[in-house]
């Protein structure tokens, strides 16, 4: 864990332009203290040695307000900056985290979803503390110090030695703690990933769970998680306290031995009053920053770690995209050729050798048993998984080859989990088609609802039934009328009635001049194909 990693730098531009900031501060930080330093032994000195009255020190007590004001400036510029560029930073990661994933494909997010839903929401949001408090010290250290330190060996070497004597204890201390912090942290953003994973899954399955009574079943586990979560934040916090105190200890400590040393030396003559009080005043300016650095370090390594994490997944290699146009599906058959997809962690193909044609303007069934690889199959002509053996071409064309966006834009997708964000029914479906609403039934639906097409749903369709959230996404896919219309396992979750609309809707698609094709298990849809595609799975790689 790097206390400023160029990668981070790298993938959000906001961490670069703050880091530039604070850095400008950081001179002027370092001016401004220099000066301080200098305006207050330049005011008292004469007025202790006799030499000067009250009224000689006014100009300087003057200037020193001015740099004081200076100071101010400068911190509050940091801090507000620092929140600005850490909120900036989080949703830059959190937009590169979410497109990677979706360019790495539903295959590779299925086994990671809850993960990255955790890290990217409470995980980056521990950046701030990293931004606001860490960094400024960071960079404060590599500039105060070493300016301050400079004035003070043109002031007096002896007492610069000893500065530079002490200076060491501190990163030294920092460093061991830096590594016992750095296994906490991680421990804790894996305790934080397996209790969000955890309650994501209970969430999504509560309905499920609900049904057969075993609701009560995760509580057991949830607990455990909650229990670890807390066990390994306390441990983080407890080792937080004791290395504050450590550290400013040892700060305390080198301060009094240079205070002593040049004390001892002015009584004795050999270091004036001015000078000497210099010096004092700077030598805790040159250890704060080397201080703070270690104390806040706790508060940023949770940020660091999730950072890590999305950097990782970032950085993950991504198929490249085709760039050849795809061609009209209104016309063009789409042609499986001997395509074999190997199940990751199941040891098998599936499917296995499919050679099939999808043709224009009729229904298409794809069917099989479980785990035979029919969504896998359409997943490949979606372009979101890679196949093991042959291809999908449309034209001689295979789907891998070709511009995305001109592939996507004419075909219709509904999952047997439906995309519904939140919203009105309106805004799901993109238009209020009263003709699609009355094919699948959304129509007597809409009757219930409260507000019709205007009534608000939540995230992934909270308040309607899952035969409601098939008709709503099945009612936009027909909306859409597009030349390709693709349908999971369409009459999941409906009773016979339901199923009959969803059949007369499938068919309607059709006399619309869209080519349909459809996952089935079921009997009904089966019956109104115009052709079927069998698919199996074999054991081994072939």
């Amino acid at each position: 864990m790097k206390p400023l990693d160029p990668k981070l730098l790298k993938h959000a531009q906001p961490a670069r332009h703050y880091v530039l900031l604070v850095t400008v501060t950081g001179f002027l930080s370092a001016a401004f203290i220099i000066a301080q330093c200098f305006l207050i032994s330049y005011a008292i000195s004469p007025v202790i040695d006799g030499t000067a009255g009250l009224s000689d020190a006014i100009p300087f007590v003057g200037a020193l307000a001015l740099v004081v004001l200076g100071r101010l400036v400068v911190t509050w510029l940091q801090e507000s900056f620092g929140h600005r560029a850490a909120l900036a930073t989080i949703s830059t990661l959190r937009k590169k985290v979410l497109d990677r994933a979706g360019d790495l494909g539903p295959r590779w997010l299925a086994s990671r979803t809850s993960s990255i839903v955790t890290f990217t929401t409470r995980g980056l949001e521990d950046l701030e503390p990293y931004f606001v408090k860490y960094l400024p010290q960071l960079l404060l250290s590599a500039t105060v110090t070493p300016a301050s330190l400079i004035v003070v060996l043109a002031l007096d070497w002896p007492s610069a030695f000893l500065v530079v004597f002490c200076i060491p204890i501190i990163p030294i201390f920092m460093i061991l703690i830096g590594k016992m912090t750095e296994s906490t942290s991680k421990k804790k953003v894996a305790a934080m990933e397996s209790l969000g994973d955890q309650v994501l899954d209970l969430i999504a399955g509560l309905p499920t769970l609900k049904a057969l009574g075993r609701e009560q079943g995760p509580t057991k586990r949830v607990d455990t998680l909650g229990k670890s979560y807390t066990k390994t934040t306390m441990e983080a916090l407890r080792i937080a306290f004791l290395s504050g105190s450590v550290l400013e200890f040892l700060a305390t400590l080198s301060t009094a031995l240079v205070a002593v040393e040049v004390g001892f030396r002015m009584v004795y003559g050999y270091l004036d009053l001015t000078t000497g009080l210099i010096i004092i005043m700077l030598t805790p300016e040159i250890f704060k920053p080397l201080r703070e650095v270690g104390t806040q370090f706790h508060a940023s390594t949770d940020g660091l770690a999730a950072s890590e994490e999305a950097i990782a997944i970032i950085e993950t290699p991504a198929p490249k995209p085709g760039t050849e146009p795809a061609p009209d599906l209104t016309t063009t058959s789409i042609l499986f050729e001997d395509l074999s997809v190997e199940a990751e962690g199941r040891g098998i193909i599936a499917p296995a050798h499919l050679t099939a044609e999808v043709k224009p303007g009729l229904i298409t069934a794809i069917a099989g048993p479980s785990g035979a690889g029919k969504s896998t199959a359409v997943s490949v002509l979606l372009g979101m998984h890679t196949p093991t053996k042959g291809a999908v071409t449309a034209a001689g064309v295979p789907v891998t080859n070709m511009d995305p966006d001109t592939w996507w834009s004419q075909i219709s997708w509904v999952p047997q989990r439906p995309v519904i964000v939140p919203g009105t029914v309106a805004e799901n479906v993109g238009v209020k088609d009263d003709e699609a609403a009355r094919l699948t039934g959304l129509d007597e639906i809409l009757e219930e609802l409260p507000e019709g097409w205007g009534t608000h749903i939540g995230q992934g369709g909270i308040g309607l039934s899952l035969g409601q959230r098939q008709r709503l996404a099945l009612t936009r896919a027909l909306a859409e009328r597009r030349p390709l219309l693709i349908l999971d396992e369409p009459t999941a979750h409906l009773d016979a009635a339901s199923e009959r609309q969803i059949i007369d809707a499938v068919t309607a698609a059709k006399a619309h001049g869209q080519t349909v094709l459809v996952i089935a298990h079921r009997q009904t849809l089966l019956d109104i194909a115009d052709e079927t595609i069998q698919v199996v799975a074999m054991g081994g790689v072939k």
